[in-house]
Parts: C-alpha cells; structure tokens; sequence
C-alpha cells in the first residue's frame, strides 16, 4: 500500500476556517492546497501542508472527532486489503466522496483514521 500523504485533522468552528487557512498559510509559508464544501454533512474543509482544517457547526463535527489521522492513499482497493489482512476492521466501507473515495478504518491499536483516495 502507497501512503502519499498523512495529515493531521483540526476541528474548527465554521466561522474560524478563514483565520485559521491564513494562520497556517503564514506558518508553513505555504498556500492552501484544497478547499472545497462538504454540504451533505454540513462542513468545509481546507487543506494547507499536513493540516486538515475541517470547519463546521458542532452537531455537524461531533461524528468525525473521533476521526485522528487522514491518510492519503494511491489504492483503495490496496489500502483496504493491506489493512484487513493486518488486523484493522473496517468501520465504513470505501465510498465516494467530493473528492474521490474514503472509508473509516480502526487500527489494532484502536486509533481512528480515515483513508481516502483522490480523483485522479
């Protein structure tokens, strides 16, 4: 399985997104590299370096906190066999999503982690 990128999920209140995109742009002295609306589950998420900012109200949050690391993988058809055969248990299956596919996986050490695999 080819991991591309690991990236470290920050929960925000809607209203913080714009502030927190500039923060980290001017501390990484990198500009935001994805940004995009999630409206079925009521969030925006926006991507700078290894940062995850994901922005909503609280009811909308409160299913993805749990959610520690988003992994970006080459396959996910290749991400969800390595990860079976390893001992990890599929929470949702490999579904789309804005952009691409994602599924929930739980490790053996009982870490949440999303995988997603984008469009090509």
């Amino acid at each position: 399985m080819k991991i591309l990128k690991i990236l470290h999920r920050i929960y925000l209140a809607s209203e913080q997104l714009d502030s927190m995109v500039s923060f980290y742009e001017q501390l990484l002295q990198e500009k935001c590299s994805l940004r995009f609306s999630y409206p079925q589950v009521g969030l925006e998420l926006a991507q700078v370096g290894s940062f995850l900012l994901i922005a909503g109200k609280e009811e909308a949050l409160q299913p993805f906190r749990a959610i520690q690391l988003t992994v970006l993988v080459e396959s996910m058809e290749e991400a969800q066999r390595v990860l079976l055969k390893e001992g990890a248990q599929i929470l949702v299956e490999p579904k789309q999503v804005p952009t691409g596919w994602n599924m929930r996986v739980k490790h053996p050490d009982g870490i949440i982690v999303e995988y997603v695999e984008h469009k090509r």
